[in-house]
């Protein structure tokens, strides 16, 4: 690569993107770690992006309208840190830069939602980012579909490198990108041909841009060190309908000893190196030093978004003041006040005519009712509508012909659709909840984890919970999952137990802002246990008395979803036979750790014996069996130690002692 030629062709842009590359070269080798050539490689496309293109305003990091910038390749972190200290985002200070993946500081290794403005979500796990982009798209289409494009009409840009594009989320995240025809989303690859482990060519083949055309994509391939090429090809980016990808061809750690080489991946902390290589930019200043002139003409770049802002503002003042409020409503997580209301009624309802269906269609049933006062969700399902009864009459299918609606059919691409659906809530505005089986939360895992990592109020909905699914068989049937979810931190996991425990659960659902949710339903038909009406949410006190003691109490049942009715037959058991049993229903082992002391010895007192029952494995229930006063010797688990089985329902449960009987018998052996 002539450098030289580089320099002398664009002067003024050559300086500008030298900024970034200088920044990074510091910063990583202040930290002695951190990821150098992707950086200083795509340093010229992001300096146009910014400068010609991207609608921000760092006074107003978070206007609605701004343009969404997504740095999926999250490794080359410090091209974001860069740019928002460029542009003039007070929190990036010069001395964030310097403290680059030091403790404390918001420049960590990787970019995370909440720790500045202007990271619009958290990537390094490849990939992610780009499905992100995809949900961000879909609900900027919706939005702008509901108020009008003098109030939503933004694009989303995503960096993307070839390790992003390897990763299996982002087939997903592109088939469906380009089904919707997302004509917003415009996608940067950094084509430098180059992975950790040496060239792409040593692991892959693939033509990217043919694939993205197959799936519908506009494709454009230029040299992504020509600041003009940019330039064009953003413009016709904007003006072509489709999605947009756009190939890159770039030379990672571009100017430096290890330009083009696995090397240039990862840290260039060198010292010669890092001065031979500033030299060939003829940059001829210090470590974290940027010309006042130099600094000012990127501070306007972020300037310029104010008069925009002002703009949008001026647009948003026009719509009717209850538009107004529904949008600033939404987008700021509120619940409609009505919710409670409709919650409190339909739960009324189902104590007095105790439906026996399962939680999947008890779901359903709450969805019937809150979607319609709650315009903000979105829902979908990954192509188990019917199983998963996650879509209801009044919403509508999402699609290029109907940008209003309120339901996607994101195919079998269960992580597309956690990852979109991130991408959903990130961007503000929806709702997001979508639905496959519980077992495939596997597929989903790595976004699920991030929702918990950025704290983004995501709902899945994950029917066919147990070997309660039936003859489907062990492939199908959850067993170890539900422990999985309920070790990853900041995730409300919800198991309900009847109708009216899944209304509640909704309702915790629809109102969390700063945590996912998921609710663990079943395929089968459940009684209802709940007998007496409350306004009170038990579900949100995590475990509660569902059945006194009818004497001495000797023992205690525990147990979710549907297994509670197996306790409240062991109970009539146990006490026709004069043996003082409550029974705890536990939807939630998370909000129940989070109950002052006094709620839980109340509902899990010390002394009797303690039995947890579930169909699925122990990890996680003996924080309730022998903690706080529960007994080794006096307490045992019933559930599962294996995988299921294909059989119907009722033989499985009898088959693996997940019976009244069996639970009574246990306890009796506990005494």
């Amino acid at each position: 690569m002539d450098i030289a030629a580089l320099r002398a062709a664009h002067p003024a842009h050559w300086r500008r993107a030298c900024a970034i590359r200088t920044l990074t070269l510091d910063a990583v080798a202040a930290a002695n770690s951190g990821h150098s050539g992707m950086p200083m490689g795509m340093a010229d496309v992001a300096t146009v992006l910014y400068e010609r293109h991207l609608r921000f305003d760092p006074a107003a990091p978070t206007w609605p309208d701004r343009d969404r910038f997504v740095l999926s390749a999250g490794h080359g972190s410090m091209l974001l840190y860069s740019l928002l200290h460029l542009t003039g985002y007070p929190e990036m200070t010069l001395q964030q830069l310097k403290d680059f993946r030091q403790w404390g500081a918001i420049t960590a290794g990787h970019p995370e939602y909440g720790h500045a403005p202007g990271i619009e979500t958290t990537t390094g796990p490849l990939g992610q980012g780009l499905a992100n982009a995809v949900g961000m798209a879909i609900a900027e289409e919706n939005l702008r579909a509901r108020y009008g494009a003098s109030v939503v009409n933004h694009y989303t840009y995503a960096i993307a490198g070839d390790g992003c594009l390897m990763e299996g989320v982002s087939q997903e995240a592109l088939a469906l990108a380009g089904m919707q025809k997302l004509g917003h989303l415009i996608v940067l690859f950094d084509d430098n041909n180059i992975t950790i482990d040496g060239p792409v060519s040593i692991a892959d083949a693939t033509d990217q841009p043919a694939r993205f055309g197959a799936s519908g994509w506009h494709v454009q391939s230029i040299d992504g060190h020509d600041p003009d090429a940019i330039d064009a090809a953003i413009r016709a980016a904007k003006a072509d309908p489709r999605p947009s990808m756009i190939a890159c061809k770039t030379h990672i750690a571009l100017g430096s000893s290890a330009q083009d080489t696995a090397k240039g991946h990862g840290a260039l902390t060198d010292a010669k190196l890092i001065a031979d290589t500033k030299a060939a930019y003829g940059w001829d200043h210090g470590p974290f030093e940027i010309p006042a002139d130099l600094k000012a003409e990127w501070e306007a770049m972020g300037a310029r978004g104010a008069t925009a802002r002002a703009g949008w503002e001026a647009s948003f003042a026009k719509l009717s003041k209850a538009k107004q409020a529904e949008f600033t409503r939404a987008l700021s997580g509120e619940a409609p006040r009505a919710l409670a209301a409709r919650i409190r009624a339909f739960k009324k309802n189902a104590v007095e005519t105790r439906p026996k269906v399962a939680t999947r269609r008890s779901s359903e049933l709450v969805l019937e009712v809150v979607n319609p006062v709650m315009t903000e969700t979105i829902g979908g399902s990954a192509d188990l509508t019917g199983s998963n009864n996650t879509k209801t009459p009044d919403l509508g299918i999402f699609s290029p012909d109907n940008r209003k609606g309120r339901y996607i059919h994101y195919g079998v691409r269960e992580h597309g659709m956690a990852a979109a659906m991130n991408g959903i809530a990130l961007h503000g505005g929806l709702r997001a909840y979508g639905g496959t089986f519980m077992c495939f939360t596997d597929y989903a895992r790595p976004s699920m984890r991030l929702s918990a990592l950025m704290g983004v109020p995501v709902t899945y909905v994950m029917t066919h919970d147990s070997i309660g699914l039936g003859e489907d068989g062990p492939t199908h049937q959850p067993v170890e999952h539900l422990a999985m979810l309920r070790a990853t931190p900041n995730t409300v996991v919800i198991r309900p137990a009847d109708t009216v425990e899944t209304a509640e659960a909704w309702e915790i659902a629809l109102t969390a802002t700063s945590r996912p949710t998921v609710l663990a339903l079943s395929r089968q038909n459940l009684p209802t246990v709940r007998m007496a009406h409350s306004n009170a949410n038990l579900v949100a006190r995590g475990a509660y008395v569902l059945a006194e003691a009818g004497g001495k109490r000797q023992a205690v049942l525990m147990a979710s979803g549907s297994e509670v009715s197996v306790a409240l037959a062991a109970r009539d058991l146990l006490e026709a036979e004069g043996i003082g049993t409550r029974v705890v229903s536990v939807p939630s082992m998370e909000l129940f750790a989070e109950q002052d002391e006094g709620w839980r010895k109340r509902v899990l007192p010390g002394g009797p014996v303690r039995v947890a029952i579930e169909a699925g494995v122990r990890q996680g229930w003996d924080r309730l069996l022998l903690g706080e006063r529960g007994r080794e010797g006096k307490a045992a688990f019933v559930g599962m130690e294996g995988f299921g089985a294909s059989a119907p329902a009722e033989t499985l449960f009898e088959k693996f002692g997940l019976t009244g009987p069996a639970v009574a018998a246990r306890v009796k052996a506990l005494l």
